[in-house]
């Protein structure tokens, strides 16, 4: 195999649509571009979301809502899947935050926040970025105890 022996695949061997060379070709007059207007001239371009002067989407409908820059979003866990954490795996006796990220029930960087759903009847130390009242009195009333990070 030599250089000059080379050959292009057939797909390249497609010839380019010669526009604007006469009636006969069928790309003469317009150049396959219709009949006037904004979209036969050279060099058209229009801004994201214009929609040819009408009045656009994203203007016609009202503005609402507010997000708070402050806010902090908090993955929940339940008791119940602590339950049934405990049922399934050996935990121990005490859960903090990296034992959540490694079973999977969080992320790294997410913050834990404990709710109060279902009932737990282990003894159980849960460290976590906050707890509901309903969290905090069960996991009390089973003998635990609870830890704000």
């Amino acid at each position: 195999m030599k250089l000059h022996t080379l050959k292009s695949p057939a797909p390249n061997k497609k010839t380019r649509k010669r526009v604007g060379r006469g009636q006969g070709s069928g790309l003469g007059e317009q150049s396959g571009r219709g009949h006037k207007g904004q979209k036969s001239i050279s060099g058209y371009s229009y801004k994201r979301g214009f929609e040819g002067g009408q009045m656009p989407l994203q203007r016609r409908i009202p503005k609402f809502g507010f997000k708070s820059p402050f806010r902090t979003d908090y993955k929940a866990v339940n008791l119940d899947t602590i339950q049934k954490l405990a049922d399934e795996k050996e935990i121990g006796n005490s859960l903090t935050v990296a034992d959540f990220v490694s079973h999977g029930l969080a992320g790294k960087k997410d913050n834990i926040k404990v709710l109060g759903r279902g009932e737990l009847t282990i003894k159980i130390n849960v460290e976590a970025h906050a707890f509901s009242k309903t969290a905090i009195e069960k996991i009390e009333k089973a003998g635990g105890t609870v830890k704000t990070v």
